[in-house]
């Protein structure tokens, strides 16, 4: 029986044929494992989404969103995100030009292709508010004035699950504004020699030849495949009965009824449909079936639902919702 990195790694071979071929082989270039993590951050990039990465300090999720925008050419900004941080440090200001006799908008770090918010629940909500009109309109309004953001625009946002203190809950309307939440989990005992390893031939400064990298172009071309990737009517309908599953648990099990206080909305449901269809088409799947669907299931929906505190109280993870939820509702 083969192990799920085997299978992992036979996934990303299978991808590397794909017209993204460049921007795979630069991202395995730089990052150890964390196979699932890096096809769900593609996953994002397909569907114009945002990715929230969540998990121990260490475990690269930095250097993941790095090596991503490393791969394309494109720019690229990182914010390190602190209590004192202001929206202006992120969208920019006005500043007054003396030649000009007169004020012109000078843009920040959102005007960028991706976007790297690290550890972005250390900022206060008046900062994490500046990213809502962004994310979802792709635009910057200053004033009366609105300023519209690249074509190619990527929100990568880090949260450490541990350390408390000195942090902000991101606000409902913003959580739902990701496409997925994705956790990032420890590397195997294989993956952390090489990982080892790595890290020597970076101390020797080993040089390696640079990688072709992805144009714009290409990743735009990319995206309007994935629109027009099948997907079936019914796969279609059992999409939205999961969605609708979570606002009336009440009609298919007790015990989810129990655990559910808030369903998801309906931008689940359209990002369920479009993460299934980038996930099959980056394996090389002619259509979407519901092993695509149940896979993007678990972080496209983990941070939508929001959970009773007796689920809570009794230690329920959200991931065990989820996994119930497909399990009482029925494949057509």
């Amino acid at each position: 029986m083969r192990s799920v990195q085997a299978e992992e790694r036979e996934t990303f071979k299978k991808a590397a044929r794909h017209p993204l071929s460049n921007l795979l082989e630069s991202i395995q270039s730089k990052i150890i494992g964390q196979h699932q993590i890096i096809e769900q951050m593609l996953v994002c990039l397909l569907t114009d989404g945002h990715a929230l990465l969540e998990g121990m300090p260490g475990l690269a999720k930095t250097r993941s969103a790095k090596a991503i925008a490393d791969g394309i050419k494109g720019d690229f900004h990182r914010i390190q995100f602190t209590p004192d941080l202001l929206p202006s440090d992120l969208i920019g200001t006005e500043i007054y030009v003396h030649e000009k006799s007169d004020f012109v908008f000078r843009k920040g770090p959102l005007f960028n292709n991706i976007l790297l918010a690290d550890e972005i629940n250390r900022a206060p909500a008046k900062v994490q508010s500046a990213l809502l009109e962004a994310m979802e309109e792709k635009q910057v309004t200053v004033g009366h004035k609105s300023y519209a953001l690249p074509e190619l625009y990527m929100v990568i946002a880090t949260q450490n699950p541990i350390e408390q203190e000195g942090t902000y809950n991101l606000p409902e309307a913003q959580l739902d504004r990701f496409m997925m939440h994705l956790e990032v989990k420890y590397p195997t005992h294989d993956e952390e020699l090489q990982i080892v390893e790595l890290d020597e031939k970076r101390q020797q400064h080993t040089k390696e030849s640079p990688l072709p990298l992805t144009t714009e172009e290409e990743v735009l071309a990319a995206r309007q495949a994935v629109s027009r990737h099948y997907i079936s009517d019914s796969l279609k309908k059992y999409v939205v009965s999961l969605a609708s599953a979570t606002r009336t648990p009440e009609k298919y099990d007790r015990e989810l009824a129990k655990w559910i206080v808030h369903g998801v909305s309906p931008r689940a449901t359209i990002a369920l449909i479009r993460c299934a269809k980038a996930l099959a088409w980056l394996r090389g799947d002619e259509y979407v079936t519901p092993s695509h669907i149940h896979e993007v299931a678990f972080p496209v929906l983990r941070h939508r639902i929001y959970p009773s505190f007796e689920s809570e109280a009794d230690g329920i993870s959200r991931n065990t919702m989820i996994q119930k939820l497909l399990d009482v509702v029925a494949i057509p």
